[in-house]
């Protein structure tokens, strides 16, 4: 019987995977989207994110005359309130740890590239990944898995030495449209079960998926050696 193929390098979204940015995302969303649409849920603009914030906008306003007035109050928005952002707690012992066992890290996340480096540096993650990969790097978005595509790339992996970690239904539609394990964090909502079912683990939190990645993977890692 052959060895299953050691895994080398995990792959993580950012927002509601690495950090805690999920309620400020929906407060400047709101608020970029107030003068065009009036007040929406959280559900309903949950509903439309996973790509940059011009598609998002394209899809709730319609007009396309009035997207750069929306991404402006977004990004004021987003720029006066940004430090509210933090790493969720265990994920820098978490990469630190995937590190030294000799795995590499990287990112791949539907926000757009200038608002990606204020956050990794602000935090300290930009030195610890090996590879990321933006919304506005590549002209296709989650849910097509061009973006992880390139990803594995620049890590020089194939598809099945890599572990995806997200926690958006697109991330694991991703992930299996192209034979990579995702592990799927839900936030304690309800999952559609076809989705579901297409994630290699479902857990609840950012903290269930850190001790997931820290116990399966060095340890398959060193046996495989």
């Amino acid at each position: 019987m052959s060895r299953p193929v050691p895994i080398r390098g995990v792959v993580f979204d950012l927002d509601g995977t690495l950090v805690d940015s999920m309620p400020l995302v929906l407060r400047a969303f709101a608020h970029a989207l107030r003068p065009f649409c009036g007040e929406m849920t959280p559900e309903a603009i949950t509903a439309h994110l996973g790509g940059p914030p011009d598609r998002t906008f394209r899809e709730l306003i319609g007009d396309e005359g009035k997207i750069p007035e929306a991404t402006r109050r977004l990004m004021n928005f987003s720029m006066e309130n940004w430090r509210l952002i933090q790493p969720f707690d265990g994920m820098h012992g978490l990469l630190d740890h995937l590190g030294s066992a000799g795995h590499q890290r990287a990112l791949w996340t539907g926000r757009e590239r200038e608002s990606t480096g204020w956050i990794l540096h602000e935090h300290g993650i930009a030195p610890k990944l090996d590879a990321w990969v933006c919304g506005d790097d590549l002209p296709t978005h989650k849910p097509h898995p061009g973006g992880l595509e390139e990803t594995l790339r620049q890590l020089n992996l194939t598809h099945t030495e890599a572990l995806f970690v997200g926690d958006a239904d697109v991330d694991v539609l991703a992930g299996a449209s192209c034979g990579v394990r995702t592990l799927l964090i839900c936030h304690d909502r309800v999952v559609d079960p076809a989705v579901r079912a297409k994630a290699w683990r479902a857990v609840n939190t950012p903290a269930e998926a850190y001790a997931i990645v820290r116990a399966e993977f060095p340890s398959q890692l060193a046996a495989s050696g």
